[in-house]
């Protein structure tokens, strides 16, 4: 036998080396491309069925809510309008107030009618940059115009009658045509509220702050309240919001003039960081709101709905401003009142689509002025006080100027049953 060891085996050229690495990342390459695919197919599945899913919820609550809103056409109740050129225009608005939705929710406590005698005229500015809403005594005498009777009993001849009186009479139409016949005002669209709705807007916002001046223990609209700086429920709000001799002097002005307080801190707590920022709140007020709304049929889409609220969305809280229609005592009963000739000045604006007069507005309760003062007159008085160094420059006549206004404001409080 041969001493001679066998051969070792031919190592591989340079040039095999690198095709059998070429061959094997091809290898990889084909095992890994074929991996990614089936990773992103699943990844492309997954999206898909979110995306349907997403789509499904958007689209079951873009129906639900817009098939919250009650529709009712008035055309017929109107007669026929005047034709309205082109869009975008100022936009008046009729917002009204009803007990409840017929066989909807439980009745009202108490015998008072409540926000059923709530109507305010809002007018939205061409531009988008302002908004005010004019409230309308209840107890205005009117020259009321024919009317039908929403009975469905033929017509109602109309005349000189208290305000609240058309909504009684023929419901949403009725009040739209007596709006317009006392301040030549084309109302473009009608809201109606009912108590119910109102009631859960507040609880899906968790609570609305007001001031009460004073404890309220009213037995006849069986509205109780106690004294202080507080959030309210729904159901203490409606009371708040209803309540009429038990907080203010005045009757109705004082109740208006609460309702357009509690208005503008609504509004602010809406359009909150807290609320736009919480889907779960925000869900429930929108759901709410639209439970709420009796409107008519061209205001009753929720994409024209959506699209005026991105129109106002830099419209600034400081820009929504609340007053109550000029009026004065009618002559033949003190319990009653009418519209004053200042009444017309700004009926005059909202036709010619300009801002509120500054007497006017300074007079006006903002949306921006949402939080209400604790009801201790430290804080006004503390007012005067730096104005009186202010005004001394100017002299005496100034700061008694000063001091005249502060008083008056104090005493308009007190008399609408709001804190000082």
């Amino acid at each position: 036998m041969s001493d001679t060891p066998p051969p070792e085996p031919k190592q591989p050229g340079h040039r095999a080396l690198r095709r059998a690495d070429a061959r094997r990342e091809q290898k990889v390459a084909r095992t890994s491309g074929a991996r990614v695919r089936r990773v992103l197919k699943r990844v492309s599945v997954v999206v898909v069925v979110l995306a349907l899913i997403l789509g499904g919820v958007f689209a079951y609550f873009y129906k639900h809510l817009e098939g919250n809103i009650n529709q009712l056409s008035v055309s017929d109740a109107l007669g026929k309008r005047p034709d309205k050129v082109g869009s975008g225009g100022p936009l008046n608005v009729l917002v009204m107030g009803s007990d409840t939705r017929k066989g909807q929710g439980k009745a009202v406590k108490g015998s008072t009618p409540g926000l059923s005698d709530t109507t305010i005229l809002l007018h939205l500015s061409a531009n988008r940059k302002r908004a005010y809403g004019i409230s309308i005594p209840r107890d205005a005498m009117v020259e009321r115009p024919s009317c039908q009777r929403k009975d469905g009993k033929g017509s109602d001849p109309g005349g000189l009658t208290q305000f609240n009186a058309a909504y009684a009479v023929g419901g949403p139409a009725c009040t739209i045509k007596t709006v317009e016949s006392i301040s030549d005002v084309y109302i473009d669209h009608f809201v109606v509220i009912d108590f119910n709705g109102f009631r859960t807007m507040v609880d899906a916002l968790g609570g609305v702050q007001v001031c009460v001046p004073e404890k309220v223990d009213d037995d006849i609209g069986d509205i109780h309240l106690r004294k202080g700086t507080y959030n309210v429920t729904g159901e203490q709000a409606l009371d708040y919001v209803r309540v009429r001799h038990a907080l203010s002097t005045n009757g109705d002005i004082g109740r208006m003039r609460r309702q357009q307080t509690f208005v503008a801190a609504m509004i602010s707590k809406a359009v909150s960081a807290g609320t736009l920022a919480n889907p779960v709140k925000l869900v429930r007020f929108l759901n709410a709101a639209t439970n709420a709304l009796t409107t008519d049929p061209g205001f009753a889409k929720l994409s024209d709905l959506a699209s005026l609220g991105s129109s106002l969305k830099n419209i600034g809280l400081g820009n929504v401003q609340f007053l109550t229609v000029p009026f004065q005592e009618y002559a033949p009963d003190p319990n009653r009142v009418e519209l004053s000739p200042d009444a017309d000045e700004v009926f005059k604006r909202i036709r010619n689509d300009q801002p509120l007069s500054r007497s006017t507005s300074e007079e006006a309760v903002k949306a921006s002025d949402s939080t209400p003062s604790t009801g201790r007159k430290g804080p006004a008085v503390g007012k005067a006080r730096s104005a009186v160094d202010v005004a001394a420059a100017a002299g005496r006549d100034r700061l008694e100027k000063v001091e005249e206004q502060t008083q008056q404001k104090q005493q308009r409080a007190e008399d609408n049953g709001l804190c000082a």
